[in-house]
């Protein structure tokens, strides 16, 4: 009986702290337009085919260099193709590397993090050396080595940004369950004979997720960026998929820049537009979970 108590008492506060947390964030006015932005851009990138009705591999060599126009929004690119097109069908791979390798990531830093701040012992001595040596190289350039290394793919980009993007998830969350551990529901919890695993991942995960969805909205943003320079660089995404790094790449061209500036400009800012919105909604998240910052 005591113990169903204090579970009961456990989720009423949850759903408390989940209610004054949701009011916190919809305060926040950057937080509100960052969402706005970020949903604008992904419900276009994913209902493409009823926007527009251009493929955006079909080339037309008649159209090629167009400049922007009502038949075509932002122009076309030297091959034809429709950028308009490209920009949102490119957003669908782009948002799936981005929050895939965020997600890639989360899933391996917090489930390794949650048991072994936990339990401590030599299991975290090991995790904790590992993630500091992926952490010690820059990341990029760690990116770039196994790019080299395993070639360039859409799943092999994923594997690669789970790799190098666990580390700095599995920190945060071990921080988060070494402080967690010490409180009196957990003591309580270990009293009454519960599993490591269940009091590590069912009572105590839920208390610590909220600098990790931070986290989460950031290391999107992060790896979107990093997708962009790998295919701007022509190491990314194979070049015959449309992304939005993909559509940059053709900037390097100097007549590109200097003269088809609608190759190069749209894309560049929807690519700014949401990676701010992230930001933005990663602030708010913070604002909206940290205690120091409710009253």
């Amino acid at each position: 009986m005591d113990r169903l108590k204090m579970l009961e008492k456990e989720g009423l506060l949850k759903s408390r702290q989940g209610s004054r947390a949701v009011g916190k964030f919809l305060q926040n006015k950057l937080a509100v337009l960052g969402l706005m932005v970020f949903a604008v851009i992904l419900l276009a990138s994913v209902f493409a085919p009823l926007i527009t009705k251009y493929d955006p591999a079909m080339i037309d060599l008649r159209s090629r260099l167009s400049p922007p126009s009502w038949q075509h929004l932002f122009g076309t690119d030297k091959l034809g193709r429709d950028v308009f097109a490209r920009v949102l069908y490119g957003g669908r791979i782009s948002i799936l590397v981005g929050f895939g390798g965020a997600l890639g990531a989360a899933l391996v830093g917090v489930s390794l993090g949650t048991y072994a701040g936990y339990k401590g012992g030599w299991l975290d001595r090991i995790l904790l050396r590992v993630s500091e040596i992926f952490m010690a190289f820059p990341q990029i350039i760690l990116v770039l080595l196994l790019v080299s290394i395993l070639g360039q793919s859409l799943w092999n980009l994923l594997v690669i940004f789970t790799i190098t993007g666990w580390g700095s998830v599995y920190r945060m969350t071990r921080s988060q369950m070494l402080s967690i551990r010490e409180e009196e529901y957990v003591q309580a919890l270990k009293a009454f004979g519960l599993s490591d695993a269940l009091i590590a991942y069912k009572h105590m995960l839920p208390n610590a997720l909220g600098p990790i969805m931070v986290n989460l909205t950031l290391s999107t943003a992060m790896f979107i960026l990093e997708e962009t320079a790998l295919s701007f660089l022509g190491l990314g995404v194979p070049l015959h998929i449309p992304t939005w790094g993909n559509i940059l790449n053709a900037a390097q061209d100097l007549t590109i820049l200097q003269e088809a500036w609608w190759i190069w400009v749209p894309v560049g800012i929807v690519i700014s537009a949401f990676v701010l919105s992230i930001n933005f909604i990663g602030d708010g998240l913070r604002d909206a979970v940290d205690p120091t910052q409710q009253g």
